[in-house]
C-alpha cells in the first residue's frame, strides 16, 4: 500500500492578517506541512497579467516543490487561482482546468498522477459564494471526472465556501466521497467555519487529517490549511 499527504490551502494572495503580503510566509508553512501534493486557492492576482503572487524561483529556492503549468498565462501559477503543488514522489501525467458554471471567476482543477508506480486523480476548487450555485458547480466536476476514460482513485480539494457542516454541496459530495472531517480554518486567527475540506473516494484509506494551525499559519493567510494522510489500497490502483 502507498500513503501520502495531501493539503488544500487558501492563501489569500499571500497576505496575511496583518495585511502584509508576504509570499515567503506561504512557503514556510508549506514547507511545516511537508505534503506531497498541495492544492492552493488564490494563487494567482485577480487583475491583469494575472501573475502568480509566489514567485516561481522562490518556490524552487525555498521548498522542494515543482509548480503543475495548468493556466492560460505564462505569468499565473494556476486556474482562476487554482494552483497544484507537487513533491518529487509525484508525476504528472495529465493537467486540465475543469469548467464551472458560474457568474464571477472560479475554476477547478485536475491533475492524473503516478505515485511509486501508481495512480491517483487529485482535484482542487474554490467554489461560489451562492449555496445553489455550489451544487451546481459540484455536480460539474464530479461529471467531468466520471467522464475520464482512466479510472482511478481520487481526492478532491479546495475552499468549498459551504459554512454548513454538512449541507448543500457536501451533500453532492457525499453521494461519491468521503467528507474529512477536518476542523474550521476560517478565519485563520479565530477558525469557526469548515470552508476548506479534503474529500476522499473509493479506494482511499484516511488515516489522519488535520487542521495546521501554527503561530505562522495564523498570519499567513486568512485560512489555515488543511491536511490529510491517504493509502491508497492496492486492490483499487489500476496499473498502467
Amino acid at each position: 500500500m502507498i500513503e501520502l499527504t495531501v493539503a488544500s490551502y487558501n492563501i489569500h494572495k499571500a497576505v496575511g492578517t496583518d495585511r502584509r503580503s508576504e509570499p515567503a510566509r506561504i512557503l514556510a508553512v508549506l514547507t511545516e506541512i511537508a505534503a506531497d501534493v498541495v492544492m492552493l486557492q488564490e494563487a494567482d492576482k485577480r487583475f491583469g497579467v494575472r501573475a502568480t503572487v509566489l514567485p516561481f524561483a522562490m518556490i524552487a529556492a525555498h521548498t522542494g516543490y515543482r509548480p503543475v503549468r495548468i493556466g492560460l498565462h505564462s505569468h499565473g501559477l494556476g486556474w482562476h487561482g487554482n494552483a497544484v503543488l507537487v513533491s518529487d514522489r509525484v508525476t504528472i501525467t495529465a493537467a486540465l482546468p475543469l469548467a464551472l458554471p458560474s457568474l464571477e471567476p472560479r475554476g477547478a482543477v485536475l491533475v492524473e498522477t503516478r505515485v511509486e508506480g501508481h495512480g491517483l486523480r487529485i482535484g482542487g476548487m474554490h467554489l461560489d459564494l451562492s449555496g445553489l450555485r455550489r451544487r451546481h458547480q459540484a455536480r460539474a466536476v464530479m461529471a467531468q471526472i466520471a467522464a475520464r476514460s482512466d479510472p482511478m482513485p481520487t481526492v478532491l480539494m479546495g475552499d468549498l465556501n459551504e459554512w454548513r457542516r454538512y449541507s448543500g454541496c457536501l451533500i453532492d459530495f457525499g453521494r461519491t466521497y468521503e467528507i474529512v472531517p477536518t476542523e474550521p480554518s476560517f478565519p485563520a486567527g479565530r477558525p469557526l467555519a469548515r470552508l476548506d475540506r479534503i474529500m476522499a473516494g473509493p479506494g482511499i484509506e484516511v488515516i489522519d487529517f488535520g487542521t495546521h494551525f501554527t503561530p505562522l499559519s495564523r498570519i499567513a493567510s486568512d485560512h489555515l490549511p488543511v491536511w490529510a494522510k491517504l493509502r491508497l489500497q492496492s486492490d483499487h490502483l489500476p496499473e498502467r
